[in-house]
């Protein structure tokens, strides 16, 4: 099982609550999250057992495993209220309140729709049961076998979910571009001059800002479709984690909101 991802995740969360007072209760509540994650993931891990082969990609939407996940999704409930925001402490305790098919009806409703779409701001349902689903994603998806490249594809070539951030890394004399989908953590590789948003080519509308305090974390927005995505250069900071120092960088989130860019897929905190 493939622990250790997991445990550079909340490694660098703490990390960054040190180094960016600002992101810290962010982050503390990310870490609670992923402390829960990595349980699950290991849990679904063991189900599988050791001997299952490898399933042909692109098939989540007939492998949700109800049985094996419901048992989990009350203690998940119970544990995420202790440490999250009010609006969702809230939601989880009302669907603590719910019957086992109303929790089976939800999650099947997410786990369908998690790939095509996003939780809405202030949908807080919606973004615990993305939470809740998403170590399950990325477990499948490690035990996938993947389809044949396409640096131009904007969709995930496993789930054919959206990306929640770019990372750069380290190849020749440069760096070559990848993108992390939101729902399995599943990463491929993208082209350097094209927007994941729309597929926008023209470099004089595809625009790219970088603050001194965050350098190895840029915002990479198109004037064409006004979205964006944060990209993280480990060329400049081979220590980063991808999805924790999205995660953690909100004043990039800002400038772009001020400038009216819209990000292509939100993250665990719903920015």
């Amino acid at each position: 099982m493939n622990r250790s991802k997991w445990d550079r995740r909340i490694q660098r969360a703490d990390e960054l609550a040190t180094a960016y007072p600002f992101a810290a209760e962010a982050l503390r509540f990310y870490k609670g999250i992923a402390t829960f994650q990595r349980e699950l993931y290991a849990y679904v891990d063991a189900a599988r057992g050791n001997g299952s082969q490898k399933k042909v990609a692109g098939l989540f939407d007939e492998d949700l495993n109800l049985p094996l996940l419901l048992p989990k999704f009350p203690e998940f409930l119970s544990r995420v209220g202790a440490f999250s925001p009010r609006p969702l402490a809230q939601a989880a305790a009302d669907l603590t309140s719910q019957s086992p098919a109303q929790c089976e009806d939800l999650l099947t409703f997410h786990w369908r729709t998690a790939a095509d779409s996003q939780p809405a701001c202030g949908e807080t349902e919606g973004l615990l049961g993305w939470i809740f689903l998403q170590p399950y994603a990325e477990c499948l998806a490690d035990h996938s076998e993947r389809k044949p490249g396409n640096d131009g594809l904007a969709f995930c070539p496993c789930c054919g979910g959206k990306p929640l951030a770019g990372v750069l890394r380290p190849e020749g004399d440069g760096a070559k571009r990848f993108l992390i989908c939101a729902l399995c953590s599943t990463e491929w590789a993208f082209r350097r001059i094209l927007c994941p948003g729309c597929g926008e080519e023209a470099p004089d509308k595809l625009a790219v800002y970088t603050a001194t305090e965050f350098s190895h974390v840029r915002v990479e927005g198109c004037d064409a479709c006004q979205r964006y995505i944060k990209t993280v250069d480990l060329t400049k900071n081979g220590r980063a984690v991808p999805v924790v120092d999205e995660l953690a960088t909100i004043p990039l989130n800002l400038w772009a909101q001020q400038h009216g860019y819209l990000k292509v897929r939100t993250n665990l905190l719903g920015i």
